[in-house]
């Protein structure tokens, strides 16, 4: 995996790591047969609630499990005609009555790996507590978990469980960020589920294509050797966008200064952290309105004094943008019949995980235990949940 062998990952605490980024087209196969089926279940309870009026479906986790929410809701959101939105747990907790709506039908749908944050369980109690009609759809990747144990034969309540192995061992959350979105965006677009199971099997082939050969390019641009690293994005593409930074961020320690913005919001501000020492790796987006202001921001970037890079990384080859990346990453040389945004994203983020594994290594960082001091633990620690009276 990535030029090394097993022995090799396990000498550098990573094996974990490497096999939950490497196993992720294999787990998206399975993540779509639970989702097949299941399919009548998921469609009769959803479609129940989707008919009252004014209901809003909320996505909601923390940290990696809150970016899966931000990365399908544009998708879901465009294709729609229901107010989906995304709204962290460590959001909700905080300051539950600016979020939750008495007297608004509300289907919360909750993202965990574990299942055991404080913020997951509380958000959960509080949405019973202040929303008069409260559903739940709990989408974990731990069987055993608060979540999943408390959701149990529950009117109002859908468990779906994610495939087994993608209850990641390693410190980052990789095999579940993406079988959890993968899962979201299918069980809310059910009526195109044929055509969506065609792509996911191209999508598999794909990613299995990036996995075994595209690294070699991710280590080129790791010989950079910058110490600021920015990924931007549209859509769905800003949710990954988020993602990518905490990768980086978590796999190196903070070693690596890493920072995620929008498209258009990069120049308001953010584009202030770029210097000589900075990389910008762009997700360009395959929607041709908003690409138009991707190519605006590549060609300004490229074209700015100093040394720093940036990366585009598109859909198919791109003569234009190539002109104007210090780089270019791609998916397919030509064409593929991969369309969907959120499958798409899945793809992208690959590249991110991959080279947050690999800056990793760099960095001298143990990439399944990044961090043995327990500064930043795997399962959020520390956390007191106060009683919500109101």
């Amino acid at each position: 995996m990535f030029g090394l062998n097993e022995e090799e990952w396990k000498n550098l605490n990573g094996l974990n790591t490497a096999s939950e980024i490497y196993q992720q087209p294999e787990l998206w196969l399975e993540t779509l047969k639970i989702i097949e089926t299941n399919k009548d279940n998921i469609s009769k309870f959803i479609n129940e609630r989707l008919e009252k009026e004014k209901i809003r479906v909320v996505f909601t986790g923390a940290g990696t499990s809150a970016y899966v929410g931000e990365t399908v809701v544009p998708y879901l959101s465009r294709k729609k005609g229901i107010k989906y939105e995304a709204i962290p747990t460590t959001d909700i907790v905080a300051n539950p009555e600016s979020y939750f709506k008495k007297n608004i039908p509300t289907l919360l749908v909750s993202f965990a790996r574990s299942g055991n944050s404080p913020e997951s369980v509380a958000t959960y109690e509080l949405a019973n507590k202040l929303v008069d009609d409260i559903s739940h759809i709990i989408i974990t990747c731990n069987s055993e978990g608060k979540l999943a144990e408390i959701s149990r034969e529950k009117e109002n309540v859908f468990l779906l469980l994610m495939p087994d192995k993608s209850n990641d061992l390693g410190f980052a959350m990789t095999s579940s960020f993406s079988c959890m979105t993968l899962a979201s965006s299918l069980i809310f677009d059910l009526e195109n589920f044929e055509e969506n199971k065609k792509q996911i099997f191209e999508m598999e082939s794909t990613a299995k294509y990036i996995l075994d050969d595209k690294y070699e390019e991710l280590k080129k641009i790791l010989d950079y050797d910058y110490k600021r690293i920015v990924y931007l994005g549209s859509g769905s593409f800003y949710g990954i966008s988020k993602e990518s930074a905490l990768k980086l961020l978590e796999l190196t320690r903070g070693q690596i200064i890493s920072h995620s913005e929008s498209v258009l919001g990069f120049r308001h501000g953010p584009k202030s952290i770029v210097n000589d020492n900075t990389l910008i790796m762009l997700y360009c987006s395959t929607d041709e309105y908003a690409r138009k202001y991707d190519m605006d921001l590549l060609n300004e970037i490229y074209n700015d004094e100093g040394e720093h890079k940036i990366i585009s990384i598109t859909k198919n080859y791109d003569e234009k943008i190539n002109k104007i990346s210090d780089h270019q990453l791609y998916l397919c040389k030509d064409s593929m019949q991969v369309d969907n945004e959120v499958f798409i994203s899945l793809l992208y983020v690959l590249y991110a995980q991959v080279f947050a594994l690999l800056y990793s290594v760099k960095t001298e960082v143990e990439p399944d235990n990044p961090n043995p001091s327990g500064l930043v633990n795997r399962v959020v620690k520390g956390v007191t949940i106060y009683d919500y009276n109101h």
